[in-house]
C-alpha cells in the first residue's frame, strides 16, 4: 500500500512553515537552478534536455549530477556528458531528490562549526545515504528518496552546534555510557529537535512531503520497521541508516542496534551490506580512506568479540 506523504506530513507538523529556530540563525539560501528545476519538473510536460539544461546554469550541481552518474556505484554502459543526459539516464524524479541533497551540501559548505568537522560530517552522511540505499532495496522502497533522506537528515546540525555551541559541547562531553539519544537532549534543552527544526526548514523550501518525513523520522530506529504504515518504505531505510555511528553518536550503540536487526531479519546481512556500502563509498569519497566507516567498525568489533570468546574458552 502506498503511503500518502502529504496526509503523514501534515499528521506530523501541519502546515506551518514558521520557524521554530532563534532568529539569529542564518538559514542557507538553495541555488537558484535547483528552485526552478522543481518548479519544471512539477509540469509533466517538462522534458529531460529543458530540465538537464536548468542544472547546466549551475557549474557545481553539474559537476555532482555527473560524478553520481558515472560513477561505479551504478554500473551504466552509457556515461553522461552533459547534464540532460544525466537526468535522462537517471530519471526525473530520482534527478530531483539528487539535486535536492547536493543543493543543500552545496548551500551549507560555508558554515563555520566549532564543534562538528564539516569534511567528515558529509562523509559519514554519504556513507549513511548508502547504506540506506541498500536497506531501501531490501525493503523494495525508493532506493533513490532513501539516499537523499539520508544526506540531508542532519544538515541543520553543524549550523545549530556553532550557534548553540556550549549546549551542544554538553552533549559532547556527557559520558558516552550515560549518553541518551541526541534528539532526547534537544527536546529538553530547545523544547524541539534537529529533524523537527530541519523537516519545518525543508517544508518552507517547498521540497515533497516523502523527503520531508524521511529527514522528520530519522531518529525512529527499528521501530519505524514495525510501523504498519511506513515499515517498508524509504523512511525505515533512513531511519535504520541513521544508526550508522556517526562523530556526535547521536543515536547511543547504534551498532549494536544494527547487530540486533541482523539477528532478527534474515535478509539483513550487515556484513555484506557494510562491505557493498564500502566499496561504493570508495568510489564516491576522497576522504574514504580517513573514514572510520561501518565496515571497519564491524571488522573491530567482531575482532574484539573473537577475542572475548577465545578468551572466555581458554578460562
Amino acid at each position: 500500500m502506498a503511503v500518502d506523504w502529504t496526509k503523514l506530513r501534515i499528521s506530523l507538523i501541519g502546515d506551518r512553515t514558521e520557524s521554530i529556530l532563534p532568529p539569529a540563525i542564518e538559514l542557507p539560501t538553495l541555488p537558484q537552478a535547483l528552485i526552478e528545476f522543481n518548479r519544471r519538473a512539477e509540469d509533466p510536460n517538462a522534458g529531460v534536455n529543458e530540465l538537464g539544461r536548468i542544472i547546466q546554469s549551475d557549474t557545481g550541481l553539474t559537476c555532482d549530477l555527473l560524478r553520481y552518474v558515472n560513477s561505479s556505484t551504478f554500473g551504466l554502459k552509457q556515461k553522461a556528458a552533459t547534464a540532460p543526459q544525466a537526468v535522462s539516464l537517471l530519471g526525473i524524479q530520482p534527478a530531483k531528490f539528487f539535486l535536492m541533497s547536493a543543493a543543500v551540501q552545496h548551500s551549507m559548505r560555508a558554515c563555520k562549526s566549532r564543534l562538528i568537522n564539516i569534511q567528515s560530517f558529509w562523509t559519514t552522511n554519504l556513507e549513511r545515504a548508502l547504506f540506506a540505499r541498500e536497506v531501501a532495496r531490501l525493503l523494495r522502497a525508493n532506493a533513490e528518496l532513501a539516499y537523499a533522506g539520508s544526506m540531508l537528515h542532519d544538515f541543520l546540525l553543524p549550523l545549530l552546534c556553532n550557534e548553540m555551541f556550549d549546549v551542544y559541547l554538553t552533549y559532547a562531553q556527557s559520558p558516552e555510557d550515560d549518553r541518551r539519544p541526541l534528539v532526547d537532549y534537544e527536546k529538553e534543552m530547545h523544547g524541539w529537535d534537529h529533524a523537527l527544526a530541519a523537516a519545518q526548514v525543508m517544508l518552507d523550501w517547498k521540497f515533497p512531503d516523502d523527503l520531508i518525513c524521511c529527514v522528520l523520522l530519522h531518529h525512529g530506529g527499528l521501530a519505524v520497521l514495525s510501523d504498519l504504515e511506513i515499515g517498508r518504505s524509504a523512511a525505515a531505510a533512513v531511519a535504520v541508516a541513521g544508526l550508522v555511528p556517526d562523530p556526535l553518536r547521536q543515536s547511543g550503540d547504534g551498532l549494536a542496534e544494527l547487530l540486533k536487526l541482523q539477528s532478527i531479519w534474515p535478509a539483513f546481512d550487515l556484513p555484506k551490506i557494510a562491505a557493498d556500502v564500502q566499496t561504493k563509498f570508495e568510489a564516491l569519497s576522497p576522504q574514504a580512506d580517513m573514514h572510520f566507516s561501518l565496515s571497519r567498525r564491524l571488522e573491530k568489533h567482531l575482532a574484539n568479540q573473537a577475542v572475548t570468546t577465545s578468551t572466555v574458552s581458554a578460562s
